[in-house]
């Protein structure tokens, strides 16, 4: 499967193969239409999580670090484009004003009679280079205690992290109303694109309109996710094929011996937990302001461990291979959703077992056959990836006349 795009030992039917992908990617939205938004939704949220997956691997499929606490910066993203793209900052003013009101006060004078009354409403352009500066940052933070750490015990300091930033999200409406708690923060803007709503306008029915052309929001979403994911496959594949990237794989494949030659583990340890990081960022900012709604149950435990359980699935460090595996797993819970509890009404007249807890049997089923049959994933790296390509050594042809003689 991995010749088929390969572009340097058969070019013409790498560039055939992407152009009838593309083709595919694009008519999708308007085919599955007809059958229902939902399924276009369905994708939109399959493309985040692609997102996610891609970012996760640079950590775990290139640098070999397991990160079980992946989702908080995911978190990081969403709720900093909930603050500053909804009225949830003039709440957190009213909070400091009832709490401290000499902090209240200097805020009121510093943000303006305007900000107070209706809350910070940022492009979600700004708002997207923000977040993935935050989420970076607190990748660094994370990467720089856990840098002597591996293993278990490096997955179990990560797993802490992530629900140290859930717990927070959670429990930051006191004394002083950051988060608004468990009840999460909405109102959150939608994406505008030259001025134009990605979630349509008041009173359009959730159509946006481009000139006299008009389509769902959510097949506008998609395009955007889409065109998002293209280039994060294109930076992580230049990162891939980088010297970054070849010290990453050192790193992996023996930590010891990359020192030995050089390399300087700390600072690419802590670069692979920022850039990782900084991606899940931008998807959390894609999702807040695709929800419109964000609140600490969309980042528990068990969102990252489905984005480990992609990047496994579907081949660590083949960002291939990690795209069908985030495609797969994102979108089975709601196909799970939309067959299985329908055909058991069918057969049984009541539902014997939830999509849920079917999908979490299918994930450690999946996890179980996987690891037994095919431990680099459905789609793993092709081995020329791991390491430079090297010059065949010609073959050594005796000479007849100095034999002869």
């Amino acid at each position: 499967m991995s010749t088929v795009f390969n572009v340097k030992t058969n070019p013409l039917r790498a560039y055939s193969s992407f152009a009838v992908l593309t083709l595919v990617l694009i008519l999708f939205p308007f085919v599955a239409a007809n059958f229902g938004n939902s399924w276009v939704r369905i994708i939109d949220i399959a493309l985040l999580y692609i997102m996610l997956a891609l970012g996760l691997n640079i950590v775990v499929g290139f640098a070999g670090l397991l990160d079980l606490g992946y989702i908080a910066f995911y978190a990081v993203g969403a709720y900093m484009t909930g603050l500053l793209a909804s009225p949830q900052f003039a709440a957190v003013i009213e909070s400091f004003i009832n709490t401290y009101p000499v902090v209240g006060e200097f805020l009121v004078q510093v943000c303006g009679p305007e900000i107070v009354q209706n809350g910070i409403h940022l492009s979600v352009w700004v708002i997207v280079p923000l977040g993935a500066a935050l989420a970076g940052l607190f990748g660094a933070l994370l990467g720089a205690p856990t840098l002597k750490l591996r293993g278990d015990y490096l997955a179990i300091v990560t797993l802490g992290f992530g629900e140290i930033i859930r717990i927070f999200m959670n429990n930051l409406n006191a004394p002083v109303n950051i988060t608004n708690g468990p009840q999460g923060i909405n109102l959150i803007d939608p994406i505008r694109v030259f001025g134009v709503s990605l979630a349509g306008e008041e009173g359009s029915k959730a159509t946006v309109f481009i000139g006299q052309f008009s389509m769902p929001s959510v097949n506008a979403y998609y395009f955007l996710f889409l065109l998002l994911c293209v280039a994060i496959v294109f930076v992580t594949a230049r990162l891939q094929h980088s010297r970054l990237g070849r010290a990453w794989v050192a790193i992996r494949e023996d930590e010891i011996a990359a020192k030995a030659m050089g390399i300087n583990t700390r600072n690419i340890k802590l670069l692979a937990f920022t850039m990782g990081a900084s991606f899940a960022g931008v998807a959390g900012a894609m999702f807040a302001a695709f929800q419109g709604f964000v609140s600490p149950e969309s980042f528990s435990l068990d969102e990252s461990i489905a984005v480990l359980a992609m990047v496994v699935l579907g081949g660590i460090g083949h960002i291939p291979g990690v795209i069908l595996g985030g495609a797969l797993l994102a979108a089975l819970p709601e196909v799970l959703r939309h067959v299985v509890e329908p055909l058991q009404m069918t057969l049984f007249g009541k539902v014997l077992i939830e999509a849920e807890v079917l999908r979490q049997l299918l994930y450690g089923l999946a996890m179980v056959l996987i690891m037994l049959n095919r431990p680099a994933g459905l789609w793993p790296a092709p081995k020329h990836e791991d390491r430079m390509d090297a010059e065949p050594t010609p073959a050594i042809k005796p000479d007849v006349n100095s034999v002869a003689g």
